[in-house]
């Protein structure tokens, strides 16, 4: 694994954050190594530019009446932040104990390169592959993919394709083969709520004027019932109900009430009554608020009525909700709750839409079958409560469903300090990869 690990380290050292315009030769000049790296193993590759990142297509050479695969990866990062709180400097691979700690180890850049290298050891064992293969690495997955589907509608003849490979998500436990079928839709937005012209002494103005902060808590605590459930109108009227097998499979997982807490390290475990934790986080809807501020942050105490406040928002959405309805209805539902005294201004961020497929397609069983030989365990079969949100984009443009066979941990730390990937699960990527299509192959 010494030089695979070190193709990956090189990989890991750029700060390719898409969110940061500081860091845009960064996420550019890692695009261009990605580029040269499918050069080097054979693959026709090309730099397709956006309007913002550039998007890294490859492929095999084309073979006709065989399968065509898609395989799907971001090498952009998340910031880096708090950076305190690191162990290790995080564009700077450490692997101690199997663990590799670094800011994109386990999203995406581990679990990217697992395939391809897979592809490249195929590649150097026999020449051939046993299906043709296309790579789309883009760099703005961490922002939303805002251009790739205007990339996949320009070039959809190219990427024609009969299945899309995607290993952006997690195995449900160590050694624990895990065959993802769904994902939550995301909606996101901002409410900025203002009061007065300037920040007003709280002591003389205090009881005339609405204080934004205090109006800005109340409108909140509109979004859900005292028992926790989403208040909303209309916000999960379209919600489809599990099956009874999933509840039952999920139900003898290893990721239980027990372990979640270990992860999390919250004190207990809170919800929508009625579903279990798993249930919660895979098939529910749900409404977080991300970020909150307004007023005096520093020490001790300043006696204002501050002039604004915000909240930053996002709804994850199972199957039958859209993003664009969601989004609609909290909107109509906020500004119908507006304390008097107070403005409101909300901003619409970025969505996408849920995702499902069958895990006993013929594509699926290939999955299941790959995933058994390369762990010698039975598959677990999830729905992960996280988004990608282009692969609804994949079916809607190109017409195909997604293979989600997830490869990081579900304490791999993805967007916060110390993320790590392990190098089992690196290694036993690069050899599901070419289980995998071997497995597709066969099915021609």
């Amino acid at each position: 694994m010494d030089a695979q690990l070190a193709q990956l380290f090189d990989f890991l050292r750029f700060p390719s954050i898409s969110t940061d315009p500081s860091c845009r030769d960064d996420v550019s000049a890692c695009g261009q190594w990605l580029y040269e790296k499918f050069l080097s193993i054979g693959l026709n590759a090309q730099v397709h530019g956006t309007p913002g990142h550039p998007v890294i297509f490859a492929r095999s050479r084309p073979v006709p009446n065989r399968a065509t695969v898609l395989i799907y990866g971001h090498y952009d990062v998340q910031p880096a932040d708090p950076l305190d709180l690191w162990t290790s400097p995080p564009f700077e691979p450490r692997l101690a104990d199997g663990i590799i700690t670094a800011r994109g180890a386990a999203d995406n850049k581990g679990q990217i390169m697992a395939h391809i290298l897979g592809v490249e050891a195929l590649l150097a064992a026999g020449g051939d592959l046993p299906v043709n293969v296309l790579f789309v690495v883009e760099g703005e997955e961490e922002i939303g993919s805002p251009n790739l589907a205007a990339f996949l509608t320009e070039h959809a003849a190219e990427l024609k394709c009969d299945v899309v490979i995607i290993s952006d998500s997690t195995m449900i436990g160590p050694g624990v083969p895990t065959l993802t079928y769904g994902l939550r839709g995301i909606g996101c937005i901002e409410v900025r709520v203002t009061g007065p012209a300037i920040d007003l002494h709280s002591g003389i103005y205090g009881g005339a004027v609405q204080n934004p902060i205090t109006a800005l808590a109340r409108l909140l605590s509109t979004l859900h019932d005292s028992a926790g459930r989403i208040a909303v109108p209309g916000f999960c009227d379209a919600v489809e109900p599990m099956l009874d097998w999933e509840r039952n499979a999920w139900a003898s997982l290893p990721l239980n009430e027990a372990r979640l807490l270990e992860i999390t390290g919250a004190p207990a475990l809170v919800g929508e009554p009625g579903y279990r934790p798993l249930e919660r986080m895979w098939a529910r809807p749900t409404m977080e608020i991300n970020g909150i501020g307004g007023g005096y942050q520093g020490e001790g105490t300043k006696t204002v009525i501050p002039h604004s406040a915000f909240a930053k928002l996002t709804f994850r959405l199972v199957p039958r909700q859209t993003a664009a309805e969601a989004i609609a209805q909290v909107v109509e539902h906020l500004r119908k709750n507006v304390p008097r005294g107070v403005q409101v201004e909300i901003i619409e961020g970025h969505r996408g839409d849920p995702y499902i497929t069958d895990p006993y397609s013929g594509f699926g069983k290939a999955a299941q079958r790959a995933l058994t030989g390369t762990f010698q365990r039975p598959v677990a079969m999830i729905r992960e409560g996280g988004s990608i949100p282009i692969v609804q984009s994949f079916k809607d443009i190109l017409g195909v469903d997604t293979l989600l066979l997830g490869l990081a941990l579900p304490d791999c730390r993805a967007h916060s300090p110390n993320e790590n990937f392990p190098v089992a699960n690196f290694e036993a990527g690069i050899h599901l990869n070419q289980a995998l299509l071997k497995e597709i192959g066969k099915m021609q």
